[in-house]
């Protein structure tokens, strides 16, 4: 029989995997815990992902990894992020930027499959460093004010970066920068080792603190000509990319591990007024019966825009909004079944020690992860208002 959990899976792999997954996820949870307390990584979440090879598993298959698509990926973020929301969403940049490279080749074949062995040999792992105080978020266009400089053995790198989830663990950065005396656009490929690279351990959040998204400083950081691995000629608001649906995968599955608390809390608890738990009471039983109306709805969106994006649609930039959609729609839902889980356990989940409180907490950043809601409903709005003016043509 199948449960909420695996309901999705559609192949014996499909399972088999996903309860590798499941047990790994419900080992993390009490190092989340400990985690948020302590503001800090779990490096022993990091350490048990690299001992199952989670960080190849976007990685080609011709280069050893094993070349999941979009469904099966969100698949596994959601009910990792069950366990631990922190480490499901820091490792899922990381797969995110492999799948997103193995779609596009963007790079030099060469440098892509370099990084592509140390992850599947090495457990190495992966970020971009996008974000700085200045520009806000990297989808609304602003320009990098971390500098490149040209100089005759390659390029010296000066600016700081916020918000490097896993900044702790990563290997290499993918650094935006703009090119000094141009407009261009560039990505640099910097390891960690690099002389003038430094992490600053400002993140201090009231949630998400297992993810260490510190600050990377690039101070004077000297790089070959090599580690520049892409350039675009301008800066541009960008779309939703396939990629991001590890997002709301993670927030459904905070949502996912609110619901159990909600259901183990109800199960259990019996005031001296009632003759059983509440789990029986008509108010109670409302409760759950909009949260799993509302995950089921959300859920299903999910992974009928990942299946069809993985079955490469005709038209693909029609269904791009949906990827960004799904984002909005998926957060909003994470938010109500989260709250109705705090309504269920009451004052109990308001407790440090119990896991509710810091799910409460976790599931409100995702209103701050892209694509932003108001960059969602305007694409959204804009293919309408297409669709309108060539009825309005014909």
């Amino acid at each position: 029989m199948g449960t909420i959990r695996d309901y999705f899976a559609k192949t014996p792999l499909q399972r088999e995997r996903l309860s590798q997954i499941g047990r790994l996820s419900d080992r993390l949870a009490v190092d989340a815990h400990v985690a948020d307390e302590r503001n800090q990584l779990s490096l022993a979440a990091i350490e048990a992902l690299k001992a199952i090879h989670y960080p190849a598993f976007t990685v080609p298959r011709e280069w050893g990894g094993l070349g999941i698509g979009l469904y099966e990926w969100v698949l596994y973020q959601e009910r990792l992020a069950q366990g631990d929301a922190s480490i499901a969403l820091g490792i899922g940049w990381h797969l995110g930027i492999i799948y997103d490279l193995r779609e596009k080749r963007s790079w030099p074949d060469a440098v892509f499959r370099q990084l592509c062995k140390e992850v599947v040999e090495k457990g190495a792992l992966v970020n971009r460093a996008a974000t700085e105080r200045a520009t806000g978020s990297p989808s609304r266009g602003g320009k990098p004010q971390t500098v490149a400089i040209r100089k005759q053995d390659g390029y010296e790198l000066r600016g700081r970066k916020t918000f490097t989830t896993l900044a702790p663990v990563v290997d290499y950065f993918i650094v935006t920068a703009t090119i000094e005396g141009t407009e261009e656009h560039a990505e640099f490929l910097v390891q960690r080792e690099t002389p003038g690279v430094r992490i600053d351990p400002t993140w201090n959040m009231v949630g998400m603190r297992g993810t260490s998204s510190h600050d990377l400083v690039l101070d004077g950081v000297r790089l070959p000509a090599e580690a520049l691995v892409y350039v675009k000629a301008s800066r541009h608001q960008g779309t939703a990319s396939p990629y991001l649906l590890f997002i709301p995968a993670c927030y459904l599955g905070i949502a996912l591990a609110a619901r159990e608390e909600a259901l183990k809390f109800a199960a259990s608890y019996q005031p001296n007024t009632l003759n059983h738990p509440i789990l029986y009471t008509p108010n109670v039983q409302q409760w759950l019966g909009q949260m799993e109306l509302e995950l089921s709805a959300a859920r299903h969106y999910l992974y009928a825009v990942a299946e069809r994006w993985d079955a490469r649609p005709d038209d693909p930039a029609y269904l791009e909004p949906e990827l960004g959609a799904v984002k909005t729609y998926a957060v909003q839902t994470a938010l109500s079944v989260v709250d109705k889980a705090m309504r269920v356990v009451g004052a109990h989940g308001l407790a440090l020690s119990h896991p509710l409180q810091r799910m409460y907490r976790d599931v409100r950043f995702g209103l701050h992860n892209p694509p932003m809601d108001d960059m969602v409903i305007h694409s959204l709005a804009q293919r309408a208002v297409k669709e309108a003016e060539t009825a309005g043509g014909s």
